[in-house]
């Protein structure tokens, strides 16, 4: 995984070819809905159970690889975003490369859903640098359902990344990785141990603290939560104040759900130290995103701005660390 580059031809090709055929851009979950709901599961490829690990190494095409996971919630409303970002891809990877921001980077993208409810509450792509990342986020089951309890299994996408992700960015170079959640409600209160080993296969026996996961998970990836103007839950005190507890000035709202591949990549920009909130907004205007550069900037401004260059360790936690993460 890891090799190649991306073609922005190609990419264009493959949406008017499924245009013209009329052909569903996410075809996976289109299949999957015309059948029984008990015949539902995740493509082989985003299937978390039983994997070591996902890696994003270097390469001679990529030697300086930078991984960025991203990570649906795709219940309810929430499954448009994918949607809007595989429209997106192309201008993603024009921002991370052609204005300088990382040299080699590679998308990862996954779904997640409620572990008590969904029968597909988790899918895991692999680390891509060419085309095959449009393939893996258009073959993402976007199920649509979850479980109407406010919270979904974002601790356990978090547990995953944390414990089967390896990278050559941190192994080699001490760089950390990338991680956006994006969602629109709570985590659950405890991340159970059978979800871990039902759904990714890991011989955990006792419960965990979520608080534990993202302090593990904050020490080799920069963490954000991204709740996009897409429910009820926007401008719910107990959505915000659950995530600033978590990851402090990394929790962002954005309320233009279409802007969020271009937040994505001003954020990292902005982190890598290769530009300042204005020269931000500059490249996403240059790129025809003139629209969207203003919701991003209320999402960085509010945010912290050029703060978002702190963010090597998220608040205290007070979560009891049930189980050691290494």
């Amino acid at each position: 995984m890891g090799h190649g580059k991306w073609d922005d031809n190609a990419y264009a090709a493959g949406r008017t070819f499924r245009a013209a055929k009329g052909v569903d851009d996410f075809g996976y979950t289109a299949t999957l809905r015309s059948q029984p709901r008990d015949k539902w599961k995740a493509d082989p490829s985003l299937d978390p159970k039983g994997v070591v690990a996902r890696e994003c190494r270097d390469s001679p095409d990529h030697a300086d690889s930078t991984p960025i996971a991203v990570l649906f919630d795709v219940t309810g409303s929430m499954g448009q975003v994918p949607k809007i970002m595989q429209r997106k891809l192309g201008k993603l990877h024009g921002l991370l490369q052609r204005k300088g921001y990382l040299t080699d980077p590679q998308l990862m993208f996954g779904g997640i859903g409620d572990a008590d409810s969904d029968r597909v509450p988790l899918q895991v792509g692999q680390f891509e640098s060419d085309n095959r990342m449009d393939e893996q986020l258009r073959t993402i089951f976007l199920e649509g359902n979850g479980g109407g309890q406010k919270s979904e299994s974002y601790e356990l996408a978090a547990y995953f990344v944390a414990r089967h992700v390896v990278t050559d960015a941190w192994q080699k170079r001490g760089r950390k990785g990338y991680l956006f959640l994006i969602g629109d409600e709570l985590n659950k209160p405890r991340l159970e141990a059978k979800h871990i080993r039902r759904l990714i296969g890991d011989d955990v026996r006792e419960d965990i603290d979520p608080a534990s996961v993202y302090q593990e998970l904050s020490r080799k990836w920069h963490v954000y939560f991204v709740l996009p103007k897409q429910s009820s839950y926007y401008d719910d005190p107990q959505i915000a104040d659950h995530w600033r507890d978590l990851l402090g000035q990394n929790f962002l709202k954005l309320d233009d759900p279409g802007a969020v591949c271009e937040l994505i990549a001003a954020t990292i920009g902005m982190e890598e130290r290769v530009v300042d909130l204005d020269q931000a907004m500059v490249d996403l205007a240059e790129i025809g995103s003139v629209a969207e550069s203003e919701s991003v900037g209320k999402a960085l401004v509010h945010a912290g701005g050029r703060g978002l260059t702190k963010s090597a360790t998220p608040p205290m936690l007070d979560g009891p660390d049930d189980v050691a993460l290494t």
